[in-house]
């Protein structure tokens, strides 16, 4: 599904260069479960950035199913993004003055999908994440749990073939943090293919494959 070949990513600091990715190697198959481990600036959140198609690579190539996507356009990684990739991030993003429908019904907005198909389908996610009840809540009425609940919402509406959590339970209490990854794994039911980045052995542990990460590099994939 996803090939990276010879990755890197560098950053100038100072008169320094700073290697956040040195030349990853990696292959993922669809409807994998992997979870990226490793110390605090070893490169973990980068490479799922690069996955994500937040960031661009300095050098090397990114191949989607036989494209080679380091030579699409930015509204072509736009089109990519929104069509197959769905985000899941520590402190949620979601937007203060929308409640939780507004928020999960955000992508389809912004996707030109008509409104009686966006209601719909957020009346049917809502249901299925127990958030009926918080329809029209905003986010500083909600709890952790149930905060993040709305950013997976949010980010699987569109129904993305991949998942990309960046430690989607740092800000969580351990039973919040248990619901999410719960919510997160029930997707792999569909097929979709989920990637973590934790600091947590627990949460990291749960994957079928380990990844760690140490100053840039891959060190173990399991």
């Amino acid at each position: 599904m996803i090939h990276l070949d010879n990755i890197s990513r560098h950053f100038q600091v100072g008169d320094q260069v700073v290697k956040a990715l040195d030349n990853i190697q990696l292959t993922i198959n669809a409807g994998e479960y992997i979870s990226i481990m490793g110390p605090s600036g070893s490169g973990k959140s980068t490479l799922l950035n690069i996955i994500g198609l937040l960031d661009e690579p300095t050098s090397g190539d990114y191949i989607f199913e036989n494209r080679n996507i380091t030579q699409f356009s930015e509204s072509e990684l736009a089109d990519f993004r929104r069509d197959n990739i769905g985000f899941v991030f520590q402190f949620f993003h979601l937007v203060p003055r929308l409640s939780t429908a507004e928020n999960i019904e955000l992508p389809m907005v912004l996707a030109g999908i008509a409104p009686e198909v966006r209601a719909k389908k957020v009346y049917e996610i809502l249901e299925s994440l127990d958030l009926q009840d918080r329809a029209h809540h905003r986010p500083n009425q909600l709890s952790g749990g149930q905060r993040q609940r709305v950013a997976i919402a949010r980010a699987t509406v569109l129904k993305p073939r991949i998942i990309l959590a960046d430690e989607p339970t740092g800000n969580l209490d351990r039973h919040s943090g248990s619901d999410v990854i719960e919510v997160l794994e029930s997707f792999l039911q569909q097929k979709i293919t989920l990637i973590t980045v934790t600091h947590d052995p627990d949460i990291g542990s749960r994957a079928k494959r380990k990844i760690k990460m140490v100053d840039g590099c891959i060190v173990s994939d399991e």
